[in-house]
């Protein structure tokens, strides 16, 4: 098994280009050989040239054998290639970090050991990461191309996939599997970082904001749009009044809104009680002029000092 080098984004780089160019080689190696064959053979045996009435050839065991066996020998190989990478990657070194990567329609994100919950993946550089793998809803599919590394997240089944990055930077995140409206939208990134930045980014509370007297308003604001971001919600919801596949933050607190309960049209005042059972039961009451079943329950993820700290952000958007 060929591991990449250290300064590779991550150790697959160099064993996933080098299965590619194997492959990508012999399939061009054979697309220019059929060609040129079926070329000639249409030329040398066109009906105007020596050959004008059909002749009938006898079959030649020995080239019946020689393409048969070495093709399937080239397809062993090739499989080989693929399978030995793909069982690596799903191998984690014991000393991995662990990491719980959740995704939901439209948005990943990511939980570390201590419970720390991030929209953005921040790994050391030189260290095993273990992805715990999670789809909430619908089938995802975790891609990051320069890591060589993409798995698909199915909802009820664990899987898990590790890398090593050998080089700091900035790596995009995609899913690769068509999950719905706004899949195009569903992008993330990894900072790989050094050890040092790691350990100083792992001490910052980043879902705390400091309280100022004079700025009460914008720490409001500044913890809501973290809160939302960490869990994804900016996916579907907005803040100016704009639709997307969920309604819009702006006005709402304190109005009254027409929800769907059990097949009937009912009217409910935004209060807090009903953003709470809209985060935890988001499904038994569906504003009118949106589709149920896109938006899953966040009674684990979301905390109730969270939801507090929306409320509070929704309060200053219905002034």
């Amino acid at each position: 098994m060929i591991e990449g080098t250290m300064n590779d984004a991550s150790n697959f780089v160099e064993t996933v280009d080098t299965a590619f160019i194997f492959i990508f080689g012999i399939s061009l190696f054979f697309l220019f050989g059929i060609t040129i064959v079926m070329v000639y053979f249409v030329i040398r045996y066109r009906k105007s040239n020596k050959n004008p009435t059909a002749t009938h050839i006898e079959g030649n065991n020995a080239l019946e054998i020689t393409w048969t066996v070495i093709p399937t020998i080239l397809v062993v190989f090739m499989f080989y290639y693929g399978w030995s990478g793909w069982r690596f990657q799903r191998d984690a070194p014991e000393d991995a970090m662990s990491i719980k990567t959740i995704a939901r329609m439209w948005s990943f994100s990511f939980q570390y050991e201590d419970g720390r919950i991030t929209d953005t993946l921040y790994v050391p550089i030189h260290k095993p990461i273990s992805l715990d793998l999670r789809a909430q809803d619908v089938i995802h599919s975790l891609y990051i191309p320069a890591f060589r590394l993409k798995q698909d997240m199915v909802p009820g089944k664990k899987d898990i996939v590790w890398f090593e990055s050998g080089k700091e930077g900035e790596y995009e995140i995609f899913c690769a599997e068509y999950c719905g409206l706004r899949h195009s939208y569903m992008k993330t990134v990894v900072k790989v970082l050094s050890q040092e930045d790691f350990d100083k980014w792992n001490t910052i509370d980043t879902s705390a904001v400091e309280a100022s007297p004079d700025n009460e308003g914008a720490n409001i604001r500044i913890a809501a749009k973290a809160i939302l971001r960490k869990h994804g919600c900016i996916a579907c919801h907005t803040s100016d009044g704009s639709k997307l596949v969920g309604p819009s933050y702006k006005g709402i607190y304190g109005h009254t809104v027409t929800v769907i309960k059990d097949g009937d049209e009912v009217e409910l005042t935004v209060d807090d009680d009903y953003i709470r059972r809209s985060i935890y039961e988001p499904n038994a009451e569906v504003v009118k002029g949106y589709s149920k079943g896109l938006m899953v329950s966040y009674k684990d993820q979301v905390t109730d000092d969270e939801i507090d700290q929306l409320i509070e952000y929704f309060k200053t958007l219905a002034q």
